[in-house]
């Protein structure tokens, strides 16, 4: 283990949110502990959240069974999700110096609490990305994406009137759960969020069934694809082009991917045989669309999400606080897809956003579904499917790196570097590497400013009682 310092929570600044009241604490839901109890005798090392662009592999103590429904995993492989990106670059609310991210884990069971039934120490399980408690009226109708038990966030209740399930590393809008780009996790309602992984299934294979291909799935499924659909995929990332391998298990007819990579549209037509691409740097998307697809397609998938501005107008509207998410995506997929055709989201949004063409997709009879993705859901289709070789999620890993380099491999995949598509971290393979240095300036800073508004947003609440402290309401 490293020799560095171990990094408690009351090291770094845990200012508070912008809605959040100081009374309520923000540290559990009315079923379940946030923030678990830590093993100070044994630390840990954990990618955390420093500010934009500044991810640090830091040392901090272990969490522990805190809940009796609890398990404890030592991690043997997490992933890098293109949603991480979001994160990386400032673009999610809600996010804290110090916080622990990464929602695509799996490994070891090494505990396990009083109350948990189909999990026992030394499974290997991959877990779902959505906390689910499996008893709210969400899960049993199977949404377990919005689970009622899992996430108390009071930003959401104002901007959503509503809650999605909390999630893990994926900040404080979701929950503030501790996330598994780290040497342990703990784990929630074990027998409702984690599934065991058949002896015969290596880490590669069963990784990726924690999010990105169930959620390649779930947009097939928000799009209605079937035998004989045309497929319009916007986002050539690993979910992308999985959407594109799912949708040809499906019996889609032909598939488009679009993107302005040329590295990633080659790659796709490497991995996904009978795809083909537009890089919408050389060609106009819609004009090429309706020359593949006179009318268009019958489903446009937007696998692309909030932080890819490329429109001036939507960059200064985001600059300047007028918008938080770009519609421009979510345009051309109204304006490409043919009339009465589906449109599927899964790409990650997170507020409001101008110059949705609500007129188009009114008059051209539309269909359109967005969501994250409900995992638990699609694990007795998608594990079958895997064990089989029917659907190989492995086509979209391209680097398999130690924990310590994952601050790099951020960088990387961010800049949508040549070879880099997913990439998976291994904790095991560099025990010794962290991040050495400590808070720079521009994080200070941060810190500072974060701590001065929440205080003010706090005061003004405890003064004119606008905000109620009941999680339930």
């Amino acid at each position: 283990m490293a020799t560095a310092n171990v990094i408690e929570p009351t090291d770094v600044p845990m200012y508070s949110t912008m809605f959040k009241n100081p009374e309520q604490g923000h540290l559990a839901t009315p079923t379940c502990t946030i923030t678990s109890k830590k093993d100070e005798a044994h630390p840990m090392r954990a990618v955390e959240f420093h500010g934009k662009q500044d991810m640090k592999v830091k040392v901090r103590p272990r969490p522990m069974l805190t809940d009796a429904n609890d398990v404890v995993l030592r991690v043997t492989t997490s992933a890098i999700c293109g949603s991480d990106l979001h994160m990386y670059m400032g673009a999610m609310p809600g996010m804290k110096s110090g916080d622990v991210v990464g929602h695509e884990f799996m490994g070891v069971v090494e505990a396990v609490g009083p109350a948990v039934e189909g999990i026992k120490e030394g499974d290997r399980v991959v877990t779902a990305f959505d906390i689910a408690c499996g008893q709210c009226s969400a899960c049993h109708l199977k949404n377990f994406s919005g689970c009622d038990s899992t996430n108390p966030s009071l930003e959401q209740n104002v901007m959503y009137k509503d809650r999605t399930c909390g999630m893990f590393g994926y900040s404080h809008l979701t929950g503030g759960w501790e996330g598994g780009q780290a040497e342990y996790v703990r784990v929630p309602f074990a027998d409702v969020n984690c599934l065991k992984v058949p002896d015969e299934l290596d880490d590669e294979h069963a990784i990726l069934l924690t999010d990105i291909l169930p959620t390649a799935w779930h947009a097939n499924e928000l799009g209605g694809v079937g035998k004989g659909d045309n497929v319009a995929i916007w986002g050539c990332g690993p979910v992308g082009i999985l959407a594109a391998h799912c949708a040809f298990y499906r019996g889609a007819a032909r598939v488009v991917i679009i993107d302005e990579v040329k590295f990633r549209l080659d790659f796709a037509t490497k991995v996904v045989p009978c795809i083909e691409t537009i890089n919408y740097k050389e060609k106009k998307t819609i004009e090429e669309l309706r020359t593949k697809f006179p009318h268009g397609p019958d489903v446009a998938i937007e696998a692309v999400g909030v932080h890819y501005v490329q429109n001036l107008l939507h960059k200064l509207e985001v600059m300047v606080g007028l918008e938080t998410d770009s519609t421009e995506v979510i345009n051309e997929c109204i304006y490409a897809v043919r009339k009465a055709g589906r449109i599927g989201i899964v790409g990650a949004y997170a507020g409001f956003a101008n110059h949705f063409n609500l007129g188009a997709f009114m008059e051209k009879g539309l269909t359109m579904a967005g969501g994250q993705t409900p995992v638990q859901k699609y694990w007795p289709t998608l594990l079958p499917l895997v064990q089989s070789g029917k659907l190989d999620p492995t086509i979209v890993i391209t680097h398999t790196l130690g924990l310590g380099e994952a601050p790099e491999a951020y960088k990387h995949f961010n800049a949508k570097d040549d070879g880099w598509i997913k990439v998976l971290l291994k904790p095991e393979s560099d025990p010794e590497a962290v991040t050495e240095a400590g808070p720079g300036l521009k994080e200070r800073a941060r810190n500072v400013v974060s701590g001065a508004v929440a205080g003010t947003i706090n005061t003004v609440q405890s003064a004119t009682g606008v905000m109620s402290t009941d999680v339930n309401k």
